[in-house]
């Protein structure tokens, strides 16, 4: 089989955290579609997923303040394979990635005095939210994610991985893409573990990107130009995904944050960061969703950013 390998080389910013990175894709303990790597001589990830509908391995790998990426794409020769632009779009979903363009610095020096959060803050220095390859990677591990527990939603996600069965030369699976789903039906997603509702929601996003109603891509493009949280059409994006049955707000706010890098959406829905901000302000009461909503408006336009700060607290039920 011909392949091709798109390469790069990005500087990081001081006090980057590779550890962030690899523990969000090393949720699936048995490394189906992405592996993590860590030794003295750096840090790593392999990730395979679907480039221009080609099986890709995307390999990343950290050493000190710089980071090299290369993408290694299945049935492309390197006279057809579009250099110029690849490699600059291969630069850009590593930012994306990695949420290198977020403007951490900025929301820490203007919280560092906040009385609860800004010890927090100083704990977390540099932290960053690791996003998904896609926006459609994001919204299908939401929705595979609805309602069960993270157990739950790695092992459906492992299942419908296998069930659609795009595989690279390197042995890794490749997340499909919106396209390769689109050869599942809603009785083989069900087969593979999903609820009606899940396998109609699924397979409705898919269509809707492949038919052009849901540009996702163009969308993120636009959050890329600049700073995301202006450039990103969110309003239109959260309408149009809220009209598909399956999808509610949680998995809107969630898709924002892991597939767009919009900072501000407010994650006051999900229940590790309401048991976060109970343990952070010292709380003996539950925290309900109005009471979240509230606490976190005046941290916007960076309130999914502090939601990630109150992950990091992992307080059980």
């Amino acid at each position: 089989m011909t392949a091709h390998a798109l390469h790069c080389r990005l500087p990081l910013p001081e006090g980057f955290c590779m550890a962030d990175v690899l523990a969000f894709h090393r949720r699936d303990p048995q490394q189906l579609a992405e592996r993590t790597f860590e030794s003295d001589a750096g840090t790593g990830l392999d990730k395979g997923l679907v480039w221009k509908g080609r099986p890709a391995c995307l390999e990343i790998r950290v050493n000190g303040a710089e980071l090299r990426a290369r993408c290694v794409i299945d049935g492309v020769d390197g006279a057809n394979a579009g250099d110029a632009d690849a490699q600059d779009a291969l630069a850009g979903l590593v930012r994306h990635m990695l949420g290198l363009d977020q403007p951490v610095e900025a929301f820490e020096r203007a919280h560092a005095g906040h009385p609860q959060l800004g010890p927090l803050l100083a704990r977390n220095v540099g932290l960053r939210v690791p996003q998904a390859a896609t926006p459609f990677e994001a919204l299908s591990w939401a929705i595979v994610g609805q309602q069960v527990s993270l157990g739950a939603a790695v092992a459906l996600r492992r299942k419908l991985i296998l069930a659609v069965g795009r595989q690279h030369s390197s042995g890794l699976m490749c997340y499909p893409d919106a396209s390769s789903l689109l050869q599942l039906d809603a009785g083989a997603l069900r087969a593979a573990g999903c609820s009606q509702t899940k396998a109609e929601a699924l397979l409705t996003l898919a269509r809707a990107e492949v038919e052009g109603e849901l540009p996702l891509d163009d969308w993120m493009g636009r959050g890329l130009q600049g700073d995301a949280s202006s450039a990103l059409p969110v309003d239109e994006i959260r309408a149009r995904l809220l009209a598909i049955r399956g999808i509610g707000p949680w998995t809107v706010n969630y898709a924002l944050l892991r597939g767009f890098g919009w900072l501000d959406g407010s994650l006051h829905g999900d229940a590790a960061v309401r048991r976060g901000l109970q343990h952070l302000i010292g709380s003996s009461d539950r925290i309900g969703e109005r009471e979240a909503e509230r606490w976190l408006a005046p941290f916007s336009p960076w309130r999914a950013l502090v939601a990630a700060h109150l992950w990091t607290l992992k307080v059980g039920d």
